[in-house]
């Protein structure tokens, strides 16, 4: 094993880069907060059973993809796969839906998450999510205000090729009633199906409809369509999402094969794709999600209709990356410090902890450089003021303050600098 290598299917962030995401997450904490979201944060890794009962035995997450094991105490532990059922945990366990708290509840996060699977763009065992659910309503209009936050989120980062896609599972007695259809179908068509789709047939036959198996895809074609199986109340809240989004001027299509990839989603479920140019006229999910209105229970909570959904930073990097987005950055330093001889080293360390103790960044040479190296590194940090401190400065008490944009430059006091170090700022770079 080569030590100085990451692991398979994980990244390094580096400074650089993490400017980016911090761009993202910020413009998400911001927007979220404005649709009244607080934020959650949950343990990187859960008992097997929370993520198994909810996400659904027979998906690939549960049955390939979960880096699970036994800890000391001989429990069985998995790295978080997913946010949705760590939080659902979380509000059973510390009674969220108590009186006390508020009506609906809306919380976001934004963690990573880990799944064993083959490392591609944009797809890897340690990935990022940012996410949101919302607890207590049944409303549609909760449905279609949480996919606006999500359209407004993207649209906030500058993408413009979106594509909403929507899709109805119905409630229980739906969900049954197409089951029966489908799987009256898909063993019509058995010889016909992949291995993985003929061990789920039974089992789970609405994760055939799934299936990225060429062989699977040309069989679901024809398959029946949920929609036709709805029941009055599950066909009303459909067609009142639909009414919601059309009055919010929100562009949709309806693809009745959808389902998503986990098996607690009931009634509306969502995904936003992108078409943009970089991706050679692929159509790319970025965000995906839906109601869940059994899952609280199922964990031992009451009954509770819940709705949220995922975007992939990962995914969402390349998607700008791919419309030619060019996230805003602010690297710019208010203050270098140059300071010339070993004599200076004191002074230089008293000068830029005074100015950064005024809420200005700073910073200084460490590497005894000369001068036109040091004026180098501040041009290149887009410092706004240089100050050389040099030998001869230190006994004048005077040092040189230059603009480094308009090129001017001035001698102060060096005592002026730790009492009036604002006007000083000010005066050169107004």
């Amino acid at each position: 094993m080569a030590l100085q290598q990451r692991p398979k299917g994980t990244n390094d962030l580096l400074p650089g880069m993490s400017e980016k995401w911090q761009f993202i997450e910020e413009t998400a904490r911001l927007l979220f907060h404005d649709y009244g979201f607080g934020e959650i944060r949950t343990p990187l890794f859960e008992h097997y059973e929370v993520v198994a009962r909810s996400v659904g035995d027979t998906t690939d997450i549960v049955s390939k993809e979960m880096y699970d094991f036994y800890d000391k105490g001989d429990r069985h532990i998995t790295l978080r796969p997913e946010g949705t059922a760590p939080i659902v945990r979380a509000y059973v366990e510390n009674k969220l839906f108590g009186p006390e708290h508020k009506k609906p509840l809306k919380m976001y996060y934004i963690e990573p998450m880990f799944r064993y699977e083959r490392p591609q763009a944009g797809r890897l065992r340690q990935f990022h999510q940012i996410g949101v659910e919302v607890f207590g309503t049944e409303n549609p209009a909760i449905d279609v205000e949480t996919i606006a936050m999500a359209v407004d989120y993207f649209k906030q980062l500058g993408i413009s090729h979106l594509q909403l896609v929507i899709n109805s599972l119905g409630d229980k007695e739906s969900r049954l009633a197409y089951r029966e259809a489908l799987i009256n179908y898909l063993e019509s068509h058995f010889e016909e199906l992949s291995e993985d789709s003929k061990r789920r047939l039974h089992d789970n036959p609405l994760r055939v409809l799934d299936s990225k198996d060429k062989k699977d895809q040309v069989v679901v074609e024809n398959a029946p369509s949920i929609l036709d199986y709805l029941n009055e109340t599950s066909l009303k809240h459909f067609n009142d999402v639909k009414a919601f989004l059309e009055a919010l001027k929100i562009d949709f299509t309806i693809d009745p094969n959808m389902v998503r990839g986990l098996d607690y989603y009931t009634h509306t479920i969502f995904e936003i794709m992108s078409d943009a140019p970089g991706f050679n006229g692929v159509k790319t999910t970025i965000c995906g999600g839906g109601r869940y209105d059994h899952l609280v229970e199922e964990l031992g909570g009451p009954k509770t209709p819940a709705f949220g959904f995922a975007i992939g930073v990962e995914r969402l990097l390349i998607t700008l990356e791919a419309e030619n987005i060019t996230l805003p950055e602010d690297n710019s330093l208010d203050c270098y410090v140059v300071s010339l001889g070993e004599k200076t080293n004191l002074e230089a360390l008293k000068i830029v902890q005074s100015i950064r103790n005024l809420g200005y960044s700073c910073d200084r040479d460490y590497l005894n450089r000369k001068a036109k190296a040091q004026f180098k590194t501040a041009s290149k940090e887009k410092a706004k003021l240089v100050i050389t401190i040099g030998e001869n400065e230190l006994m004048e008490q005077a040092v040189n303050v230059k603009n480094m944009e308009t090129g001017e430059e001035v001698k102060v006091p060096l005592a002026k600098i730790y009492e009036d170090f604002n006007e000083i700022f000010d005066n050169l770079t107004k």
